[in-house]
């Protein structure tokens, strides 16, 4: 094997199954199946997610091999996410991985999620130099991150409860809006006055952050109005984005604030599906131009999950000897560190 490989990766922890193929650390391709049988209900189902991806992940790693100009046989390793995520769709991943490595006789490198959305930075252009500060922002997780190198990483901060993904998914849900709400409650923010309807910001100390009293006090707002006019969402919905989304990313930029403050890091880096987010942006670009920041964020195919940032990933721990076993399982739970 030469020191740019040739590198099969697949993503499979929640409900979009990717894969990818990144060679000599140049992208070749990164397809991605998404399931829409979840709309329906309102929520992933994990048994549900479980099987949509075992009917894609063949599919889509053909694809990958097809737009590569690659074939099966023209890999060196075969990379896939470990965890954290659904159990279910993380082992439906892993057999495929590593029952592919084995029968091709290669390798296979166990990828962590939350490194790989970290590491999506490296797929274009400019790039953060090591170390940096990284809030990465999901519908499972939030967390703030001092990142050394690829492959050393401290969580400094972390959500106590509910994700700014899921506060954004679940206030969207009481709103009536589609899912995945997110971005729905993005769009609709866009046209609203943030300052109409005011929401607690979640008060932690340190570096943490906390969502779960924004849901609430969401919840108990729009019963309290609805009971003196029914028509109060339909109404005020673009105000009532404006609010909530401003709510979230108050949240956020105050502990990235502090974040920032305590460890002299001024390269700032946004990854995750909720860094797709317009608003977040905005106010991030924002704070960076008064605060003298660097800031980073992948292109939005990058943002939300996929295979390229588990290919990558997988090209930093290949160079640096960091391969698995056919007895590797998956782990819902995986720290990052």
């Amino acid at each position: 094997m030469s020191d740019f490989p040739r590198i099969l990766a697949l993503e499979s922890s929640c409900d979009d199954t990717g894969a990818a193929v990144l060679a000599g650390g140049r992208l070749l391709s990164n397809v991605v199946a998404t399931q829409k049988v979840h709309e329906q209900y309102g929520g992933v189902v994990p048994e549900l997610a479980s099987r949509a991806h075992q009917q894609h992940l063949l599919p889509v790693v053909t694809a990958a091999l097809r737009d590569a100009g690659l074939t099966k046989n023209d890999l060196d390793v075969v990379a896939v996410t470990q965890g954290p995520g659904l159990l279910g769709s993380l082992l439906v991943g892993g057999m495929f991985a590593k029952t592919l490595a084995l029968a091709l006789g290669k390798p296979i490198i166990m990828v962590n999620h939350m490194r790989a959305h970290i590491l999506a930075h490296f797929l274009g252009r400019p790039v953060p130099t090591f170390p940096f500060l990284c809030l990465t922002v999901s519908g499972g997780h939030t967390q703030l991150v001092v990142v050394r190198s690829a492959l050393d990483m401290e969580v400094i901060g972390q959500t106590i409860d509910d994700a700014a993904g899921e506060a954004f998914d679940k206030t969207a849900k009481l709103l009536g809006l589609p899912y995945p709400g997110g971005p729905h409650l993005d769009r609709l923010a866009q046209q609203g006055d943030p300052r109409r309807f005011a929401f607690p910001v979640g008060a932690m100390a340190g570096y943490d952050f906390s969502f779960s009293g924004l849901k609430t006090a969401v919840l108990y707002f729009l019963k309290k109005e609805t009971a003196k006019n029914p028509d109060f969402v339909a109404e005020n919905l673009a105000d009532l984005c404006a609010g909530i989304q401003h709510t979230i990313i108050t949240t956020l930029l105050r502990q990235l604030r502090r974040a920032v403050a305590a460890t002299g890091l001024t390269q700032v880096a946004l990854a995750g599906g909720v860094a797709a987010n317009s608003g977040l942006r905005t106010a991030v670009h924002a704070e960076a131009a008064a605060q003298g920041w660097q800031v980073f964020i992948p292109a939005l195919a990058f943002c939300t999950d996929n295979a390229a940032m588990v290919a990558q990933a997988a090209h930093f721990q290949f160079l640096a000897g960091d391969f698995a076993t056919q007895l590797a399982s998956p782990d819902p739970r995986l720290k990052l560190r």
